[in-house]
């Protein structure tokens, strides 16, 4: 702005005689506010009422107040000369002044905008910096969710797993300890253990299979098809075996077919 003000040179000198013009001038309008002065002594030196001395002084004040606003109401602004030079002088200095005011005022405002701008910009990288550490969080926290997903499932499924291999570990203990049992108490029925009558070279017609054969395929057929479990009777079951396994409720028959059984649903 401070471009397109015109420089205010002082080339110009003030003749002597608008000096001594506008001395006399100022000399007259002093006179004039000593005599004001005096007269606004005067009404402060006046007695006052006693009952309420701070009443009565602003009711001074306000009047006088009045009577000054009024004078100056009807006075009309008043040239200080008419004289070309001292008005050219007066006005030149006080161009010269604007001029100064308001250069230091523009330089006051670009300083203030300069800062301002830089911390906008401070602001802005602040900023900047501040999404780029919430996106980095962000991701951060979606691989941290995925990752914890992920080990959750391979967890679950491990542990899966080895409960899985328990149960069939134990599950094959349990199968080895019965066969042993049954192995040991239930052996395959001899030849001439129930044909002792029967002569030695006489071959049974079917081969007996044993109680833990029997057993497994009561369980095979109970677990592979539990709506129908029922197992038919030949001939290589060997009676006493069927027989027991009826007593003791380890085995159910047939309701319409005798030659049917099936395994007791213990895990029912």
């Amino acid at each position: 702005m401070a471009e397109y003000l015109p420089e205010i040179t002082n080339d110009s000198v003030c003749p002597v005689d608008a000096k001594e013009e506008l001395l006399n001038e100022c000399e007259s309008i002093w006179k004039k506010m000593e005599e004001c002065q005096s007269m606004l002594n005067v009404q402060g030196r006046k007695t006052l009422p006693k009952l309420d001395t701070r009443l009565s002084l602003l009711i001074t004040r306000v009047k006088a107040l009045q009577a000054e606003y009024n004078e100056w109401q009807k006075r009309t602004p008043e040239i200080i000369s008419n004289n070309p030079d001292v008005l050219l002088a007066l006005g030149k200095e006080e161009l010269q002044k604007t001029k100064n005011d308001l250069e230091m005022v523009l330089s006051t405002v670009q300083s203030k905008n300069k800062q301002l701008e830089e911390d906008l910009k401070r602001e802005q990288q602040w900023q900047e910096e501040q999404e780029q550490v919430v996106d980095a969080l962000n991701r951060i926290e979606e691989e941290m969710k995925t990752q914890t997903e992920q080990l959750s499932r391979k967890r679950a499924l491990q542990q899966l797993q080895n409960k899985m291999l328990k149960v069939k570990s134990y599950k094959e203990e349990l199968l080895n300890a019965l066969g042993e049992f049954l192995g040991e108490h239930f052996p395959v029925p001899e030849k001439g253990g129930s044909t002792k009558k029967k002569k030695s070279f006489e071959k049974p017609a079917v081969e007996l299979i044993t109680l833990h054969e029997i057993l497994e395929i009561l369980i095979r057929k109970l677990m592979s098809t539990p709506h129908d479990p029922y197992v038919t009777i030949n001939d290589s079951f060997w009676p006493p075996y069927i027989e027991l396994l009826l007593r003791y409720g380890i085995a159910l028959r047939h309701p319409e077919d005798p030659n049917r059984m099936r395994l007791e649903a213990f895990h029912m």
